[in-house]
C-alpha cells in the first residue's frame, strides 16, 4: 500500500512540475508527513525526481515556443550558483531546522498568493 502512495506523490508532483508550479511543494510534504521520509532524504529525492520531469517539460515548452533562451541564460547561471549555495546550506542545517525553513517558505508563498488580487 505504501508503494501506491509513492506512485501517487510522484505523479501529482510531476503534474505540478510540468505545469511550472514546483512539484517539490507537494512531493516533499508528502514524503515527510505522509510517508515518514527524513527531510534531507525527501529533498534529495525531490531533486532526483525533478530532473527527468524538468527535461521533458522543457522539451515540450520549447517545442511550443514558450522558452526564450536569451532571457533564460542569466536565470540559469544564477540559478546554478543559488542551487550550489542552497545545497551547502541544507547540508549544514539539522533536519528539524530544514523542515521549519521549508514550512516557512511554503507559508510565505501561500500568503503571497492569497494577497494577490
Amino acid at each position: 500500500m505504501k508503494g501506491l502512495w509513492y506512485l501517487l506523490a510522484g505523479t501529482l508532483s510531476g503534474l505540478l512540475a510540468g505545469m511550472g508550479m514546483g512539484g517539490g511543494t507537494l512531493l516533499i510534504p508528502a514524503l515527510t508527513i505522509l510517508l515518514g521520509v527524513g527531510q534531507h532524504q525527501a529533498q534529495g529525492v525531490n531533486m532526483l525526481a525533478f530532473l527527468p520531469a524538468a527535461l521533458l517539460a522543457l522539451h515540450i515548452h520549447r517545442k511550443e515556443g514558450r522558452v526564450s533562451l536569451q532571457h533564460a541564460w542569466p536565470i540559469l547561471l544564477s540559478g546554478l550558483a543559488g542551487a550550489a549555495l542552497g545545497t551547502l546550506a541544507a547540508a549544514a542545517l539539522e533536519a528539524a531546522w530544514l523542515k521549519k525553513a521549508f514550512g516557512a517558505f511554503l507559508f510565505f508563498l501561500g500568503l503571497m498568493q492569497w494577497r494577490k488580487p
